[in-house]
């Protein structure tokens, strides 16, 4: 028996663990109670890494589809087959004619933010997408526009925070997110033990909601409102204190004047006196923080909602203060130095619908209309990086017919899921057990400024491949079939950057930048280097150009006519507003093949408030319809006082069992995709953000017979069904 120390980078906590190998098998998996940040937390899906490793579904050689089913072939003939179609692509259509996608895990990869990023890059077409645009574009806009770069994010210093407002977000499921903040439960224990408040809006009472001080039901999207007249509170109180280096915040008084709390009332659902209440407690509690996540992001006006957020924080003086939302002090600053771009807008569209860009990449939610429009610039080649945009963007059928009917696909993945079930070749990486690991992005967006370095746990299989290395290949063979389209030096530059591995880069940039670190230090600290908690920054820690903050960026204040106009319309006769809904114990739109994650209660129900149940003769547990302007899905629905009325939910991630995905033996989880009712028409304007939160649909009874509500066993890795693969 052997004890090693490891990490779960399957979300933003990146808590550390305890494994127990025996025989070379992981037999158990703890929290490690010496890490500096997590502090010994762990959540279910750390457990289930060892299933993943272990998964019988898990691809480990590169597969090719035929007439036959999938084979495997060896690395080589893999690696050529995917570089010579791409390059062919290149050459024959143009290099917008070949599309990328990228999927939430290569944030959480080492090898991906190091080398995945280098290799898009190289191929050079504008038709990039990724998880961004489905999650938190609306974030990443608003920290360009206000203070300099994309990931430049004022995280909460929950640690010493007295007054904590959160809306849309659930960090009791989600340990945070663009918030790094493992063992949220003990975190919010202490919160409250120092007298402490935590006040939550929600349309659905979250696991946060029902352990907050209290919790407001919100009508979904409308939070846009509440934020406002928050804002307008603020002025109208004489409550505003911001810093010297802020700008412009006579615009912002001039433009939330129209937004009374007592019209937010009327549109929200939230009472005028709570809204005044809430912002005049937030604004003199000496140290506050205010949060929005997931559902405020991904609405009609996710960037409004953000730059409130933002203003609600700059305004009060919480900004850059103990206890308010402060920015990391990382050991690798991969914002001050670059290795993240600062973003930039509209430097071109999309060519279908004419959307802008943002650091570089279009929104996915027009990734259908540039492979189905004909044209010069059409998409004929598709790549994906574990990623499974079919379950996880806007219209998912629609998606997968076009992706179906591509000249070429590829994917960088070791499941066959609902996406790469299209592919031609899969090239399947190690597991996260099988290779180095250090956070770039999570540690810069922690709550507490920390360090850590984790060797790979288990060795490399004979004949594997690490997920950087596959990035490399693709880049340099299909550069070289492309030919030369750069200088002889940026070519050479680029390719011994590709060639350095992981490891490698990281211990150079620990040296080069503060506080001097070395892997060989943080070797010897396997649980961590604790670098202290966050502290003021500003105005040295901004990107803009004068170390200044604009409290009033104009793309964002232009939205707020769209603001006025689209909620004097109201809900349609009979018109729910559907959100979503995520666990702990599921990982986006995959590990439902994993029986710990599975077991118990099923999590797949659409739930609904006894009273819209009554009012439309629906009894609970039946099996319902709910259908959009672009699609109708049926699943059993859950009455829940837990919902606002009003107001209906499904979780994201499953639609495992559709009959066009099934293979060789699959089996699979109950429960529809709730991406095959979003609609791919409807975006934040500002961002391109899709909107997946405040969809408007019908649930009426069904005439078909309610399935059973047991989960199977699936294989899927970002997110799928099971499969046989021929040797």
């Amino acid at each position: 028996m052997e004890k090693r120390l490891g990490v779960c980078n399957l979300c933003e906590a990146i808590c550390g663990l305890e494994l127990t190998l025996e025989d070379g098998r992981v037999t158990s998996v703890r929290g490690n109670p010496e890490d500096p940040l997590s502090r010994g937390h762990i959540c279910p899906k750390a457990v289930a890494l060892q299933d993943v490793h272990d998964d019988p579904d898990r691809l480990r050689r590169p597969v090719r589809r035929t007439a036959d089913g999938w084979k495997e072939v060896d690395w080589d003939t893999a690696l050529d087959l995917v570089a010579d179609n791409l390059a062919r692509t290149v050459r024959e259509h143009g290099r917008d004619a070949l599309a990328v996608y990228l999927g939430n895990p290569n944030v959480h990869s080492l090898g991906a933010m190091t080398h995945g990023t280098a290799m898009v890059r190289s191929l050079r077409t504008r038709n990039t997408y990724s998880a961004t645009s489905v999650d938190q574009l609306p974030h990443q806009l608003v920290a360009h526009l206000m203070y300099g770069h994309q990931l430049l994010l004022p995280v909460p210093d929950i640690d010493r925070t007295q007054y904590f407002v959160v809306f849309g977000g659930n960090p009791m499921a989600s340990n945070g997110s663009l918030m790094t903040v493992p063992d949220f439960p003990r975190r919010l224990r202490e919160l409250k033990a120092r007298g402490g408040r935590m006040v939550v809006f929600d349309p659905r009472r979250t696991e946060t909601a029902k352990v907050a001080t209290e919790h407001h039901f919100v009508r979904p999207g409308t939070d846009v409102v509440v934020l406002l007249a928050m804002l307008h509170t603020l002025f109208d109180e004489g409550l505003t204190r911001p810093a010297a280096y802020v700008d412009r915040v006579g615009v912002v008084e001039e433009a939330v004047r129209p937004f009374t709390p007592e019209r937010a009332a009327e549109l929200s659902g939230v009472a005028a006196q709570d809204i005044r209440r809430v912002a005049r407690e937030f604004a003199t509690s000496g140290a506050g923080a205010f949060y929005g996540r997931m559902g405020v992001s991904t609405q009609a006006f996710g960037s409004v909602c953000q730059w409130a957020v933002q203003c609600m924080n700059l305004l009060t003086g919480n900004l850059d203060r103990e206890g308010g939302t402060m920015f990391t002090r990382p050991a690798i600053d991969a914002v001050g130095r670059g290795l993240i771009g600062r973003g930039h807008r509209g430097v071109w569209h999309s060519r279908v619908r004419g959307l802008p860009e943002f650091g570089g990449e279009l929104p996915v939610s027009t990734l259908a209309d540039e492979i189905l429009t004909p044209g010069e610039g059409q998409v004929r080649a598709l790549l994906t990086v574990a990623g499974n945009p079919v379950l996880s963007t806007p219209d998912g059928k629609r998606l997968a017919g076009a992706v179906e009917n591509l000249d070429f696909v590829a994917a960088v993945d070791f499941y066959v899921n609902e996406t790469t079930r299209h592919a031609d070749v899969i090239l399947p990486p190690t597991s996260a057990l099988e290779r180095d690991h250090y956070d770039l992005v999570f540690h810069t967006l922690a709550v507490r400024n920390t360090a850590r370095f984790t060797p790979a746990v288990l060795p490399k299989p004979e004949g594997a491949l690490e997920d950087w290395e596959i990035f490399r290949e693709i880049a340099l063979r299909t550069a070289k079939r492309v030919g030369a389209r750069t200088s002889l030096r940026k070519r050479l530059v680029a390719a011994g950057r590709l060639r350095l591995s992981p490891r490698r880069t990281v211990d150079l940039l620990l040296r080069t930048d503060r506080p001097r670190l070395s892997l060989r230090t943080l070797r010897k600290h396997p649980a961590g280097v604790d670098l202290g908690p966050l502290r003021p920054a500003l105005p040295d820690r901004l990107m803009t150009r004068d170390k200044r903050i604009d409290a009033a960026p104009h793309l964002v204040l232009d939205d707020l006519s769209r603001v006025e106009e689209a909620l004097a319309a109201g809900p349609g006769v009979g018109e729910l507003r559907l959100v979503g809904r995520r666990h702990q114990r599921d990982c986006n739109s995959w590990m439902h093949n994993t029986e710990r994650l599975t077991r118990g209660r099923p999590r797949h129900h659409l739930l609904m408030h006894p009273e819209d149940l009554a009012e439309r003769g629906i009894a609970d547990g039946t099996t319902v319809t709910v259908t959009s302007r672009v699609g109708a899905v049926e699943v059993e629905v859950r009455a829940s006082e837990d919902m606002m009325p009003g107001v209906v939910s499904l979780p994201h991630g499953y639609g495992h069992q559709r009959d066009d995905v099934l293979l060789g033996n699959a089996t699979t989880v109950p429960g529809p995709s709730i991406n095959d009712l979003t609609d791919p028409g409807e975006l934040d304007a500002v961002s391109g953000n899709a909107v997946l939160n405040g969809v408007p649909v019908t649930v009426a009874a069904s005439s078909r017979r309610s399935a059973r509500s047991d989960s199977a066993r699936i294989g899927d890795g970002t997110s799928a069904t099971r499969s046989t693969v021929a040797p």
